[in-house]
């Protein structure tokens, strides 16, 4: 990872929720070589948080480790009471947290349902409501960036692609797709701009089951146009690039970051 003095976020700071592994862990590692100052966010597993933290300091960047439930809504609280003690405000969030329980639709158990939108839907709307209140307490600042705050939803193919097996993860992608253009609209006065990230299929440890085999990997890419498999660097150079005055006019919009996986590939040879 190279020094981050000149990069475009030089000077503003931000918050990765979900940052010690897959996804997370290289946006928060790629906003620190854009030169911010990074929280990295975890529920459990410190080690891995803090490797991260060290993996960042030493290629140069600034970042600290905080732990905290997005779902819950004095844990979020708190961790953002700490990372102002610590960087004075926040400019940048990622709600990149989440997770999967799935199951047939009859026999997804409330328990499955509820975790799920817990901390996928819920878990959005709580961190971005602290930003937001951080956002306008604290009010533009003009040398760090044109906006007064910028908030990156991380979304799925599957708020618009349905996805049998997966109703909670479906209904909160769609959930946090309709919060997210709410936010955009109702906040673009203030200058805060809200947009979000949906992925395709993307090569992390978390689904290495399907990519893993050659089998797999080969159904897999009957889905994806582009003929390859996602990396987490595609996802993370798209969320520094909506962090950044680059994309200053951009608000209430979804990248999505998945090789052409929405275009339904299964169309190229007629309806």
């Amino acid at each position: 990872m190279a020094k981050t003095n000149d990069g475009v976020l030089k000077g503003q700071r931000a918050l990765v929720t979900g940052s010690s592994s897959g996804i997370g862990r290289e946006v928060v590692k790629e906003m620190a070589k854009a030169g911010a100052s990074v929280v990295v966010n975890y529920r459990r597993g410190g080690d891995k948080a803090n490797e991260v933290v060290q993996e960042i300091k030493d290629a140069g960047g600034e970042a600290i480790a905080l732990q905290a439930d997005v779902s819950k809504e004095d844990e979020v609280q708190d961790m953002f009471k700490k990372m102002i003690e610590v960087y004075g405000s926040i400019d940048i969030l990622v709600n990149n947290a989440g997770l999967q329980r799935d199951a047939a639709f009859h026999e997804m158990t409330l328990e499955q349902w509820n975790s799920v939108i817990s901390v996928d839907l819920g878990g959005q709307f709580l961190c971005s409501r602290e930003a937001v209140r951080e956002f306008l307490r604290r009010g533009m600042v003009p040398e760090l960036s044109s906006a007064m705050g910028k908030i990156i939803c991380m979304s799925s193919v599957h708020d618009g692609i349905p996805w049998a097996g997966h109703a909670n993860y479906a209904a909160s992608k769609g959930g946090v797709s309709m919060m997210m253009k709410t936010l955009a609209q109702e906040l673009a006065p203030n200058r805060i701009r809200a947009n979000a990230i949906s992925p395709g299929a993307i090569k992390t440890d978390i689904n290495k089951s399907v990519w893993g085999t050659p089998e797999g990997m080969k159904g897999l890419l009957t889905l994806i146009p582009y003929g390859r498999i996602g990396e987490v660097s595609d996802i993370a150079k798209a969320a520094v690039w909506l962090a950044s005055d680059e994309s200053d006019y951009v608000t209430g919009a979804t990248l999505y970051v998945d090789g052409g996986m929405m275009l339904y590939p299964s169309f190229r040879t007629g309806g």
